[in-house]
């Protein structure tokens, strides 16, 4: 919300922060006094791996602070967006012995979202580490989605197959064309043949315990998806063929809701930006009829991040960052659980868009396995306050592969896979926003994004 006068703003502000006092007195028990010698009696112990670094710590903010942001967004599929990005951070003091080891003890993000192309998104998040000061952390998000965009070309290794067209309407078929040669031969009530709408609710509550000195965190969760699948042309869109083909299930609405088990492994030194570390993953989402869902089956995701300082005797800050991640899907699941695989700290939308493989739109690629890998090298080459404010700016080139496959037993065929490069920029604000552009390439499309936090 963007607000006309000082006054108002400063009244909105105080409101979050006495809303987010209440929060945080019931949740974490840090607002009572703390001593200078209080920074060495931590309740149990954290591993110094995940100590964040200096220059960030001297950077980081004490007690409340409210990060109010125009939301803007660019998007090849989705146009141009914009909202607003709230979040309302409580760190407590130096003296907090948990300071040092925390991104913040508590962010409170409200964000509504809406761009040229009509996609709309409205949520809330929480996240409270050492929740009680204990070693639990509780995280939440519950929103509401509309988004008329989605692309869907069907489901498989048949995905792989490079897109054609026959060439106005003869039967001169041309095949491995680019994306915008493809698109535009979609014209009159073609022009819609991939195309389908999203609309529908989340929620998403998580428990996470940690062990070996904050490094193994152990979740469990649970989801409801309520969601409706549409199509502009009705049944002769290919989303529609399929359904109606039997091809695949979960087109119209959908009540998908899972049980989630998963356990962590987590020595990155700063969550929203490392600069050392390794986060590790693996989670499983079980849909049953017999807990609600529609359908049956299995979801299991692995990943692996690696964050690694290089030439640090040369550079304040150059990180090798690198991923990898696997997802299987075993079951009678709706297509639309082909198009995504469920994290702990985000959705990765797998295979093609902005989260995945750069250079190729939203779910070009899905299949019952999806592989992919990306590599980037985080250069910060500038850093500076301005207005009591720390910003700080990288150059990122980057390199990302993936591919598809119709079971696990195939996954030994290379030519599957995918590739796409580019370069991007990251600003950091106040250490746990980022801001993200990239540019990427590949020899089927060239996308950019705009939007906020890193990839990976």
């Amino acid at each position: 919300m963007r607000f006309t006068t000082k006054h108002k703003h400063a009244k909105n502000a105080s409101t979050f922060k006495i809303t987010f006092f209440i929060l945080t007195l019931l949740f974490t028990g840090t607002l009572s006094a703390q001593t200078p010698d209080s920074i060495s009696k931590l309740p149990f112990e954290i591993s110094e791996q995940k100590k964040i670094p200096e220059i960030e710590l001297k950077n980081k903010k004490e007690n409340f602070y409210v990060v109010g942001i125009p939301n803007l967004s660019s998007d090849p599929i989705n146009g141009f967006g914009a909202g607003i990005d709230g979040s309302v951070f409580y760190n407590g003091k130096r003296s907090d012995p948990f300071f040092p080891y925390t991104p913040y003890r508590m962010q409170l993000n409200i964000g509504a979202f809406i761009t040229t192309k009509l996609q709309k998104l409205l949520y809330a998040k929480i996240d409270v580490p050492y929740i009680f000061n204990t070693k639990w952390r509780l995280r939440a998000i519950i929103g509401y989605g509309m988004n008329p965009n989605y692309l869907y070309f069907g489901t498989g290794e048949t995905t792989l197959n490079g897109l054609a067209y026959y060439q106005n309407n003869t039967s001169n078929y041309i095949n491995n064309v680019n994306y915008n040669d493809y698109e535009n031969s979609l014209t009159g009530k073609k022009s819609d043949y991939n195309t389908y709408t999203e609309e529908g609710y989340f929620f998403n509550p998580t428990i996470e315990k940690s062990y070996m000195q904050g490094r193994l965190r152990v979740l469990l969760g649970y989801e409801i998806d309520a969601f409706n699948y549409t199509s502009p042309l009705n049944d002769s869109s290919m989303l529609a063929k399929d359904f109606y083909g039997k091809k695949i299930l979960g087109f119209t609405k959908n009540f998908v809701s899972f049980a989630i088990a998963g356990i962590t492994y987590d020595t990155r030194d700063l969550e929203a930006d490392p600069s050392k570390g390794i986060f590790s993953e693996i989670t499983n989402c079980l849909s049953l009829k017999a807990i609600g869902s529609q359908y049956n089956f299995n979801k299991f995701y692995f990943h692996f991040n690696l964050y690694q300082p290089l030439f640090h005797n040369y550079f304040k800050r150059l990180t090798f960052a690198a991923r990898f991640g696997i997802g299987v899907l075993n079951g009678s699941a709706p297509f639309s659980e082909y198009q995504g695989q469920w994290s702990s700290e985000t959705y990765i939308t797998a295979l093609g868009g902005g989260l995945s493989l750069r250079g190729y739109k939203q779910n070009r690629f899905i299949a019952n396995v999806v592989d992919y890998a990306n590599a980037e090298i985080r250069w910060r080459f500038l850093h500076f306050n301005f207005l009591k404010q720390s910003l700080a700016f990288s150059a990122v080139p980057f390199f990302d592969a993936g591919g598809v496959w119709n079971n696990i037993k195939r996954i030994n065929h290379f030519e599957n896979y995918r590739f796409s490069e580019g370069l991007g920029l990251r600003i950091a604000w106040n250490i746990n926003t980022i801001l993200r552009f990239d540019y990427a390439v590949s020899k089927e499309d060239k996308q950019f994004f705009f939007t906020i936090g890193h990839i990976f």
